[in-house]
């Protein structure tokens, strides 16, 4: 049974209020067990209208889940997504502090720079790589406005795939030398590195998961946008950050990206 359009805002409440007081709330789906993907995903967008209210602008989107062991986990075959704002994204070797969110982790990432719109379905990774200008190795932080990240994919679909920010690096330009599937991460903290991964990690090609990205918006009525950039989904696990902490990612090929946390 889907939840009312009352409900539903009740929702996104619940967690703008976590997002702004820094006080994560309870699963949404412990209050209400009957939501779906499909309301998550109406939560997550009335959340998104009322920050574009404000004058925030989507700058690019995020895949999450695209690991295996991570959709073992929550019980799923496929990623989920989110949308980044202009607000969430930092500069490479920058600081950033840790007060901002409620249980920060990073993540080491591709991302791709489109020049050219694409919008399912049909998109294939090929339709990708004709329409990216350029790739750079990124963090991502995730966080979770849901307490101590008890997350079934409805709760982290509807608070925005548990995004938080990003960092991204120098862009590269695209060409077809580029492998990505077998690029490299290594993610660090504190110069000792916590994990390491290949590109293939990521639906065995980062580039297919943005084709997957392109397919699944088309139901929702949107597409990416030329000049917009796609997270495409983590190298390796994910590592909490803490006050004084520096988080590193080199990918191989596209060079080392940092955060400073206070």
């Amino acid at each position: 049974m889907s939840l009312t359009a009352e409900e539903l805002r009740a929702a996104a409440d619940l967690l703008d209020t976590a997002r702004l007081s820094r006080v994560p709330t309870a699963p949404l789906t412990a209050r209400y067990p009957t939501l779906s993907v499909d309301n998550a995903y109406a939560i997550q967008k009335i959340n998104l209208d009322r920050r574009l209210r404000v004058g925030h602008t989507v700058v690019g989107h995020k895949i999450g889940l695209t690991s295996e062991p991570m959709q073992t986990l929550l019980g799923v075959d496929e990623p989920d997504f989110g949308y980044v704002l202009d607000d969430m994204v930092a500069p490479d070797g920058g600081r950033i502090t840790a007060d901002r969110f409620c249980a920060p982790r990073v993540e080491p990432e591709i991302a791709f720079l489109l020049h050219t719109a694409l919008r399912g379905p049909g998109v294939t990774a090929d339709d990708v790589r004709a329409a990216t200008e350029a790739v750079a190795v990124a963090l991502e932080i995730v966080d979770s406005r849901v307490a101590d990240w008890q997350i079934t994919l409805p709760d982290t679909v509807a608070d925005n795939a548990s995004s938080g920010a990003v960092v991204l690096g120098e862009w590269v330009p695209f060409s077809a030398s580029l492998d990505l599937p077998n690029a490299r991460a290594s993610l660090r903290l504190n110069d000792t590195e916590i994990d390491t991964g290949l590109g293939s990690a990521v639906l065995g090609d980062p580039a297919a998961a943005v084709a997957w990205l392109a397919n699944a918006l088309e139901t929702y009525d949107i597409d990416i946008a030329a000049g917009q950039f796609v997270m495409s989904g983590s190298f390796t696990s994910a590592a909490f950050i803490r006050p004084g902490d520096r988080a590193d990612a080199t990918i191989t090929g596209l060079g080392t990206v940092s955060l400073h946390i206070d």
